[in-house]
């Protein structure tokens, strides 16, 4: 018997690497050059890792529509990075066989488009594991409603029908939007996170997907993080 009736992944830097930066930023570029803008280096980078704070501002500054100006990033921002992926960029993890060990439903909850999850699940021929999938929109409401928050993960729970769940992700916003669903977290110390701090314990730190079957199994306290160190 499993340990967790479901277990939830985040997308990007845990199935598949994670973007490259040159990638998002010729999109951005492309998306102030639309508007007729021509953008510094800074205000390329203030369109990653956005607020809906930081894209109101950009977009004032500039007498733009906000929505508007919002929804062009994040479509061009998925078309570059399908392109890429049909180029070879955007892999998956090799550890990815991992998924046919587990035994609970699983389901995808990311911060990237949904319009790009649903193109990697299809281009890498994964839509059977999953039972249900969640990217945010590329609408001013999806900038609030990706993690740190819980929106789309309290999403997938129903889409489930499970709370007992365990959730995979390899950033900071990973464990706390677990843990305001009220769900375990697997940390996955990818080697770009190797010196990466977390700003809340995991309950679980794990190197490889492989690891999953031995924790949903219940026998995960190998796994479990020194609590000083992941503080």
């Amino acid at each position: 018997m499993s340990e967790y009736d479901a277990v939830v992944f985040d997308n990007d830097g845990v199935l598949v690497e994670r973007t490259r930066r040159d990638v998002l930023h010729g999109a951005i570029r492309e998306t102030y050059e639309e508007f007729g803008v021509s953008p510094a280096e800074a205000e390329v980078e203030a369109l990653l890792g956005v607020t809906r704070e930081s894209v109101d501002e950009l977009a004032t500054e500039y007498g733009l529509d906000t929505a508007e100006f919002w929804y062009r990033r994040d479509m061009l921002a998925s078309r570059a990075q399908c392109e890429s992926i049909e180029n070879g960029g955007k892999p998956l993890y090799e550890d990815i066989g991992a998924l046919d060990e587990l035994s609970p439903t699983l389901g995808v909850v990311s911060n990237n488009q949904h319009r790009t999850i649903e193109f990697i699940l299809e281009h890498y021929d994964l839509h059977h594991h999953f039972e249900t999938h969640y990217g945010r929109e590329p609408t001013l409401a999806g900038i609030e409603r990706k993690k740190p928050s819980a929106y789309y993960i309290e999403r997938a729970l129903t889409d489930l029908d499970t709370r007992n769940a365990l959730y995979v992700g390899d950033s900071g916003v990973d464990v706390l939007a677990a843990r305001e669903a009220g769900l375990d977290c697997a940390f996955i110390r990818r080697p770009h996170r190797e010196d990466y701090d977390l700003p809340a314990a995991p309950a679980y730190e794990i190197r490889s997907l492989a690891d999953l079957p031995v924790i949903c199994r219940g026998d995960g306290e190998a796994f479990r993080p020194d609590m000083e160190s992941a503080t």
